[in-house]
């Protein structure tokens, strides 16, 4: 048996670790976004792209430099959990999770960003109802948690949308509406984008995979032979729109094209898209059930302290 005041100096150590992974988020580009906005910038040929991927990389150097935000829209923050039935502190982490983001609003900066719809008034601390927003998956028998964090933005959340077409449409409808979304929005997002798509039965259960599809590595194709040879024909076909980084036209739109998918019902075909912009802010992290971790998603750094303020 954990006696209480140790289990609260845990729960406080939790949830310092939590918040200096929000700031640290905010701040640092993981390394596989890092990495293809160099080799996007390689294949670049025109010297407004050039400009443009420079300016990015310049303002990723001094925000490391300066340990600031690399973007003022802070974002609203998500979390998604690959949670261990036998994390001994799976019943508090909720409240960890939305402490932890008050913590880092005052100590990274984070702008507050969170409106409570129809109150319209900003909560002023980045929670409200349903914020952060938690997504869990529940791993049995397990007593570490995966966990990432992401900061999504208003322009890149602006192209968003999830859609039930009939089986009769089918996948061209589908992809038709996302093509659509990023001709006539993507500019706004903040490009080159990270393209999510989820399909399934439910409109729900397509915006939840699209969503997910942001959290895989810059990469890593979907392990469906068929679903990873569209990924690419996607890449391709969406490069060829040429919005370029920044919007201001380019060889590539994109900083690469994810697909999820579940089971769909014999009489619906939903479809969902979520983006990521160019400063795509997400880490993960895993914690063991002592509380020691490790920074998955930014290995360039080594070992991270996140309780000291990093």
């Amino acid at each position: 048996m954990v006696l209480p005041h140790i289990k609260a100096g845990s729960i406080e150590r939790l949830t310092n670790i939590l918040a200096g992974l929000v700031s640290f988020t905010a701040k640092y580009l993981s390394d596989d976004v890092l990495n293809r906005l160099r080799e996007l910038q390689a294949k670049e040929t025109s010297s407004m792209a050039q400009a443009n991927y420079n300016a990015m990389l310049h303002n990723v150097q001094m925000a490391e430099e300066l340990d600031r935000p690399i973007c003022q829209d802070t974002g609203l923050v998500q979390f998604y959990i690959q949670a261990g039935t036998a994390f001994p502190y799976l019943a508090e982490l909720e409240s960890c999770l939305k402490d932890a983001v008050i913590r880092a609003t005052l100590s990274a900066p984070l702008r507050p960003n969170v409106v409570q719809c129809f109150d319209e008034e900003n909560t002023g601390n980045n929670t409200g109802t349903h914020i952060p927003w938690i997504d869990w998956e529940l791993i049995p028998g397990s007593d570490k948690i995966g966990l990432f964090v992401y900061l999504a933005g208003g322009g890149c959340s602006l192209p968003g949308f999830a859609r039930v077409f009939t089986p009769l449409d089918g996948y061209k409808e589908a992809l038709k509406a996302v093509f659509d979304q990023l001709v006539s929005l993507g500019v706004n997002a903040c490009p080159p984008l990270l393209v999510g798509i989820g399909f399934g039965g439910q409109a729900d259960a397509a915006a939840k995979l699209s969503k997910k599809a942001l959290f895989r590595f810059i990469g890593e194709r979907n392990s469906n032979p068929k679903i990873s040879e569209l990924e690419e024909q996607l890449e391709g076909a969406l490069d060829n729109i040429g919005i370029g980084p920044g919007g201001f036209t380019g060889n590539n739109s994109v900083l690469g094209v994810h697909i999820e998918q579940a089971g769909r019902h014999i009489a619906s075909l939903a479809a969902a898209l979520s983006i990521g912009c160019w400063v795509h802010r997400r880490s993960l992290i895993e914690i063991q059930s002592d509380l020691s971790y490790q920074i998955l998603s930014h290995k360039r750094f080594g070992a991270i302290q996140l309780e000291s303020g990093l």
